[in-house]
């Protein structure tokens, strides 16, 4: 691992590549689905998640194994990304993966606003970002926001947070603060991009995600029943929205989507659009865009096949592959059935 020197695009890919190719297909999504947690655990077993299985399975059992397995692997795998990479490479990577840091950050928040247990917040934790364990360890031991901002008052999330506290005081919803980590992240992630074609290439896959962000984000803030504007809330960085049109499109599921297919994204985006057009609930419209992202990074990533986008469009999918099995082994636990359990997962 290194920051500097040259970036070493082919070597990553090719590996990349390999780890995807072993990931789970939707068939298997369907098989899992209809198994109990424990016969979810021994898939697993038999898969890439085997060291993660046999560590953690004389501590945990049924859904918590499962848990701790898919996270402890998920950074697993992106620290051997890390590893493996050199260069300015090393610096794109690095700095995406920091949305496990946002991750985390939101998850603590949400857990202390809801009054969640310690232990119940950590299980769905990803330490796959930058922060360390003590930092992890202090954020776990918090019992008030006041006390989250403090503990990230020396991070790229502490002064948005700060500034944003007052809002979440006013409002009594939590938007104001995600938003503020949302935005801290995609900042930082967009600051000093070089300029030659691959890496505007994945600026373009950024901006993207932005504007899907975006899109979710003012969705949900207009069915949480608040009174306020979508706008305030807005991610700079994107290309299909301005705060004006956000505030406006976010009344109406139907004119969003149709701003969307007008949009450069729509040729690229293909049936996923579709499924938006389909939604009938903020879930699926979530599953939809989600299912959008990954194809629209897995297009840009034939375009420059050696370079940072591949990588990202692995991470994206290895995301989905962990969310869709914990969407499985929750579902199990919730007693759904198995339809009701594909509903919430994002297969294509």
């Amino acid at each position: 691992m290194s920051t500097v020197g040259r970036s070493n695009p082919e070597y990553v890919v090719a590996r990349v590549r390999a780890r995807r190719g072993a990931l789970y297909d939707d068939e298997e999504y369907r098989k899992l689905t209809r198994m109990s947690p424990s016969e979810i655990a021994r898939f697993m077993e038999e898969s890439t998640y085997e060291a993660e299985i046999n560590a953690l399975g004389s501590r945990h059992g049924g859904v918590d194994l499962i848990e701790y397995a898919l996270n402890r692997n998920l950074a697993a795998q992106f620290e051997a990304i890390l590893d493996w990479s050199e260069g300015e490479l090393y610096e794109l990577i690095a700095r995406y993966l920091r949305k496990f840091d946002a991750w985390n950050v939101k998850t603590v928040i949400r857990g202390v606003y809801t009054g969640t247990t310690q232990e119940a917040i950590e299980v769905d934790l990803i330490r796959a970002g930058e922060f360390d364990d003590r930092r992890i360890r202090r954020l776990l031991e918090t019992d008030s926001i006041e006390a989250v901002i403090e503990v990230l008052d020396d991070t790229i999330y502490g002064d948005p947070l700060e500034e944003a506290f007052a809002e979440y005081e006013e409002t009594g919803v939590l938007v104001p603060l995600e938003n503020a980590v949302d935005r801290a992240f995609y900042d930082q992630l967009l600051d000093g991009l070089g300029r030659d074609k691959p890496t505007r290439q994945y600026e373009k896959f950024l901006k993207a995600e932005i504007d899907l962000r975006n899109a979710r984000n003012a969705l949900r803030l207009a069915r949480s029943g608040a009174d306020v504007d979508p706008a305030e809330y807005f991610i700079d960085g994107g290309q299909l929205f301005t705060r004006e049109t956000l505030s406006r499109l976010a009344r109406s599921l139907d004119e969003l989507v149709e701003h969307i297919d007008g949009s450069p994204y729509a040729d690229a985006l293909g049936p996923a659009l579709r499924e938006l057009e389909a939604a009938d609930s903020l879930i699926e419209f979530e599953h939809a865009t989600d299912a959008a992202l990954l194809a629209y990074g897995d297009r840009l990533g034939t375009i420059y096949p050696v370079s940072v986008t591949p990588v990202i469009s692995y991470i994206l999918a290895k995301e989905r592959e962990v969310e869709n099995i914990r969407a499985i082994a929750r579902g199990k636990e919730a007693g759904l059935s198995a339809t009701e359990i594909e509903e919430e997962l994002v297969i294509t």
